[in-house]
């Protein structure tokens, strides 16, 4: 503590100028609380979970529709958990949905609906890992925590011209970032960054004439700004195949099945599908899920994940009324797909069969 406290008192001061800039420039964002407003510690964690790995555009109309929905944590931990996973459809990640869910209840149960507010409590949460610790400690509850996101990594990399490639760059992009985060202010400090990052200190092209921090910006000194952050190569993502069966009974329902609640779109809904493997399969009879005259649809779904590419072929078919009670799974109504859990993965599966799939 006393060596970052030095470190402090010998830092640049990016906050003072930083600050004044929010102060007049600060996005307006529907889970945002002005300086003075008083913090809702359950929609800033709601935003915060939400914003992981997903875009701030993206996300608006979810955090509406949730707040909407369960106000508080203690109502969305009452709420069925199958119910959270349908309204999450779309957003991706889905095991930060049921996180989200299991988090709600630790609260509601466990902390009598009052979110912790240090950093190390609040680690304990399903979900919550460092970086979200510290945006709620200093967003909703105004104590110092050094928040650092993808655009903070940015911020400081250039502030400092650090030219260490991501992700080995993190241990020193931190030392500098807790340099810079103010005692006072800290939550504000934090979303200031993060609006830098977004509106001026941007990936490619940085508007550098317009940033309020100009003059203590090492980068640009420089003239190496829009080098940086440099990374290290990425490995190529492995590509996996499989096929799904999209099947329809005579009224037009189509069947759907959950998928198991651990791994990958766990507990999501699915239109039946095989294994993915790491070669196309010579015959995914096999994996039908009920017999059928199946047709191979044109074309091929394609969906990246973050560690895969994969690639789906799709077959439909129709069976009977008889065959259709032999199936495992639910049979709904075509015009209630749009309703379901269904990830992006199986809307993309949907509209190639020639089904609309609703939002997402």
């Amino acid at each position: 503590m006393r060596k970052l406290r030095k470190q402090k008192e010998n830092a640049r001061p990016v906050a003072p100028a930083l600050l004044r800039w929010y102060d007049k420039h600060a996005r307006v964002l529907p889970w945002r609380f002005l300086p003075g407003e008083t913090t809702d510690p359950y929609a800033v964690w709601l935003s915060e979970i939400m914003l992981q790995q997903t875009t701030v555009a993206a996300v608006g109309n979810y955090f509406r529709d949730f707040m909407s929905r369960w106000p508080t944590v203690t109502a969305l931990a009452a709420a069925p958990v199958d119910d959270v996973m349908k309204r999450w459809a779309g957003l991706g990640y889905y095991s930060r949905a049921r996180n989200l869910h299991a988090c709600a209840q630790m609260v509601a149960n466990e902390y009598s609906g009052i979110f912790p507010s240090t950093e190390d409590e609040l680690k304990k949460l399903p979900g919550v890992g460092p970086y979200t610790a510290a945006a709620i400690t200093a967003i909703a509850f105004g104590k110092c925590a050094t928040v650092i996101d993808g655009n903070v990594d940015r911020v400081v990399t250039r502030l400092f011209a650090i030219e260490t490639p991501l992700p080995l760059s993190k241990p020193e992009i931190r030392e500098h970032a807790e340099t810079l985060t103010p005692d006072k202010r800290a939550g504000d400090f934090a979303q200031a960054m993060m609006d830098l990052g977004a509106t001026i200190c941007t990936p490619k092209s940085p508007s550098c004439n317009r940033c309020p921090v100009i003059d203590m910006c090492d980068a640009n000194a420089q003239g190496i700004a829009d080098t940086l952050p440099r990374r290290a190569p990425k490995k190529a993502r492995p590509v996996r195949h499989g096929a799904c069966f999209f099947v329809t009974r005579p009224d037009g329902a189509v069947l759907l099945r959950k998928r198991v609640a651990k791994g990958l779109l766990g507990g999501m809904m699915e239109v039946p599908t095989t294994p993915w493997a790491d070669a196309v399969a010579e015959d995914y009879a096999e994996f039908a899920p009920l017999k059928a005259k199946w047709k191979k649809r044109v074309g091929l779904v394609e969906h990246t994940f973050t560690h895969f590419h994969l690639i789906l072929t799709v077959f439909v078919g129709e069976v009977s009324a008889a065959t259709a009670t032999k199936a495992e799974g639910v049979w709904i109504a075509q015009d209630e797909l749009a309703d379901e859990a269904l990830p992006s993965l199986m809307r993309k599966v949907v509209a190639l069969a020639g089904i609309e799939g609703g939002r997402g």
